[in-house]
């Protein structure tokens, strides 16, 4: 599947950071891990840190499938309101979900500090913005669930939002805990470390077919080489949909840009992460360089082609909404592309075993969390495969 178009900023701005050999032999390992972008460099990093012989293949280059489309928003809030999701799955589960992408943020920016990896992590806080006068009270609600789960936010009426910003809108939450990275160099980044301590990548390998053994999985590669492993871990993103057919939700196709670097972003109160209700929603973050970037304005996906012919109209879409917001800061677009990504009906991660490949895992880190949801998947998964018993693992189970 073709799951970015045009120039996503990440790759071209990083370039190829490193560069891996394709497979070229048989080979037996403890783990295959299939997928090299983001989620499957955290859960590879992780079983290689656990001991674990692990090899990770990619299609591609690494980093430059959907990893290299994500605009990296680092946010506890899952796509589905804690309110919502409380109806959904029940409050324990909600609030523990919520708690563990809320400390997601934390370990990743533990991880990518303590093995030295310059990906402009930064802790950033969250502007969540209501569009209508009636989310008002849901707004309110939402308020005081997350208060009573020890979350530092603030609820910001009409008059506050205008005082700290240079927009209106009928209410906000605005929340401490968020941040932002460069997904591509932190995805690099993984795998330098992971092959510091026995982490075999290997780059241009496509897996052909994927089989369930007695005693575990054979992975047959295009190019006609076998792959043999006790498990195998499936971080392919929204193309595991070839595999799981009906079983992991449904496919959007998703917009954004990035802006020429800014002198100055006037009225941006500590930068902080933007994003509002409704649908097509719109988000907003900047980087280090003192860019701007905008997504949203999402919609089924179709086919590549339909999605990527609306790249032009869908960011001048993207320009003018950003304008509403800050019409002092003069914005010139420097990249546009498209994506595509998935979304579940309560907003929460795929992670573990299918029914149908009983010795394969999924990580399947769909919706506006997938970096959050994909360090969960990995702290899950290698407990799994170390035999430690992880009392999360049932939220995000296939069949839930």
């Amino acid at each position: 599947m073709n799951l970015t178009s045009s120039h996503p900023f990440w790759s071209v701005t990083n370039g190829l950071p490193a560069n891996y050999p394709s497979l070229q032999h048989d080979v037996s390992c403890d783990t295959v891990v299939i997928g090299g972008g983001i989620t499957g460099a955290l859960v590879a990093f992780h079983l290689a840190e656990a001991g674990l012989k692990t090899l990770l293949i990619d299609k591609r280059d690494i980093g430059t499938g959907s990893t290299s489309a994500s605009t990296a928003l680092l946010q506890y809030e899952i796509d589905v309101p804690l309110r919502e999701l409380i109806q959904k799955v029940g409050p324990v589960a909600a609030t523990r979900s919520y708690q563990l992408c809320r400390g997601a943020i934390g370990k990743l920016e533990q991880l990518a500090a303590r093995l030295k990896i310059d990906c402009g992590f930064e802790r950033k806080p969250s502007l969540f913005l209501a569009r209508h006068q009636r989310e008002i009270p849901e707004l309110r609600e939402e308020f005081q669930l997350r208060r009573k789960m020890k979350i530092e936010l603030e609820f910001y009426d009409a008059a506050a939002v205008r005082k700290r910003f240079p927009f209106s809108r009928p209410a906000a939450l605005y929340s401490r805990d968020g941040g932002q990275v460069d997904p591509h160099r932190l995805t690099h980044g993984l795998l330098a470390a992971g092959k510091r301590i026995g982490l075999e990548v290997c780059d241009r390998t496509e897996m052909a077919r994927l089989e369930q053994t007695r005693r575990g999985v054979r992975v047959r590669t295009k190019n006609g080489f076998v792959i043999t492993a006790r498990r195998a871990v499936i971080a392919a993103g929204f193309e595991s949909k070839a595999l799981l057919k009906g079983d992991a939700g449904t496919l959007k196709s998703t917009y954004a840009l990035i802006s020429e670097p800014l002198p100055k972003i006037a009225g941006w109160r500590q930068q902080c992460l933007i994003w509002e209700s409704g649908s097509p929603y719109l988000y907003l973050r900047t980087t280090t360089e003192g860019r701007v970037i905008v997504g949203g304005e999402d919609e089924d996906f179709v086919n590549a082609k339909r999605r990527d012919a609306l790249i032009s109209r869908k960011t001048r879409t993207l320009v003018e909404k950003f304008g509403r917001l800050f019409p002092d800061v003069p914005l010139e677009v420097a990249f546009s592309w498209a994506g595509t990504f998935g979304e579940t009906k309560d907003g929460l991660a795929y992670i573990g075993v299918h029914p149908r490949y009983p010795h394969t895992y999924f990580a399947l880190g769909y919706g506006g969390n997938g970096i959050t949801f994909s360090f969960i998947a990995a702290e899950i998964i290698r407990d799994a495969r170390i035999g430690r018993k992880n009392r999360d693992a049932p939220i995000f189970r296939f069949g839930r």
